[in-house]
């Protein structure tokens, strides 16, 4: 079989991200340009000014991530782009410059799901990583349990019913007075504090989460105790949450009973949930975490994800449009 190149187009937030991987695995070139400086300054994402960024950087990252690759645009077999979920302009953006190079180029085009972007982001961290296995989706936008079956097969089975942990991460840091974006800053603070602060925990049937009744509890007693030891309750925080979501976990593997688990998202990068996880090794459980730097919205875990999709057979014709509001399953 020949060697497959994929172009992968990310921009279904505030990352202008463009990649060349070959087979799906190795990365010939990954660049992002991130507008975090730009939006730090309004507390988090303005659509419009997103959307606008896009524009001005979508060309330019494209041909240096076809030069850094040491390939020309001739080279490449697909051209994967974000189609959803994000946010509308955005992902316009990217799409419709994809959609372009797909018929300038001549080459198939193909729709990736942004939440499966993710997921492959550990295709590209373990080459020899396969499903089936359980996924823990944690993101701003998403938190999820995903049975994933094959490389294109996917069943959620469970998800929030209101804030996103990343979305909860946010809120509570901006609150404080730690800004935008709150989840590393939050990770950061905790190291230095106790967690000896009592929240409460939301209990859910079945595997789903909700993470809105923690966010608000921490928000108010931040309102009632302006002088509250932030790094304490930044500890205190990330403890309770975190124990909400191997809840969940744990739950999910005696149902299964899939020993294999593989996290994904912005929030996968949290120092104190990958130690929690690290901690299920010992029950036997073999634990997957991207890279640090494949963690946040990337373009080469979209190539991933749509080199498997070509593989599957699954392209798509000019057409194609954004969902803002895109599930997996």
């Amino acid at each position: 079989m020949n060697d497959i190149y994929t172009l992968g187009i990310e921009s279904s937030c505030d990352e202008t991200a463009v990649s060349v991987v070959k087979n799906g695995r190795k990365v010939l070139s990954n660049v992002i340009n991130t507008q975090i400086p730009i939006h730090t300054i309004y507390g988090g994402v303005v659509p419009e000014i997103a959307s606008r960024n896009h524009i001005n950087n979508i060309s330019v990252v494209t041909k240096m991530a076809v030069q850094n690759a040491g390939i020309n645009f001739k080279d490449i077999d697909v051209i994967a782009c974000t189609y959803g979920p994000g946010l509308v302009g955005a992902l316009l953006v990217g799409l419709s410059y994809g959609k372009a190079l797909s018929f300038a180029l001549n080459k198939p085009l193909v729709g990736v799901n942004h939440i499966e972007g993710h997921i492959a982001a550990n295709y590209i961290t373990y080459p020899d990583l396969k499903p089936p296995f359980l996924c823990i989706m944690m993101s701003g936008g998403n938190t999820q349990i995903v049975y994933v079956k094959t490389y294109t097969e996917f069943e959620v089975l469970g998800r929030t019913k209101d804030d996103a942990i990343g979305e909860a991460f946010d809120k509570v840091a901006r609150v404080i007075g730690l800004g935008y974006p709150g989840g590393p800053k939050i990770d950061k603070l905790a190291q230095s504090g106790v967690d000896n602060i009592e929240l409460p925990k939301t209990h859910v049937d079945g595997l789903d989460f909700s993470f809105s009744g923690i966010k608000t509890a921490v928000i108010n007693l931040h309102h009632k105790n302006p002088d509250i030891n932030k790094e304490n309750l930044c500890a205190s925080f990330e403890r309770y949450i975190t124990e909400m979501l191997m809840e969940k976990v744990k739950i999910a593997v005696d149902k299964t009973n899939m020993k294999k688990i593989v996290l994904a998202g912005g929030v996968s990068a949290n120092s104190y949930i990958r130690k929690e996880f690290e901690k299920l090794q010992k029950q036997g459980i073999e634990i997957y975490m991207p890279d640090l730097k494949l963690c946040t919205d990337n373009a080469a875990m979209i190539a991933s994800a749509g080199y498997y999709d070509y593989l599957a057979g699954k392209i798509n014709d000019l057409t194609l449009n954004a969902v803002p509001n895109l599930k997996l399953d």
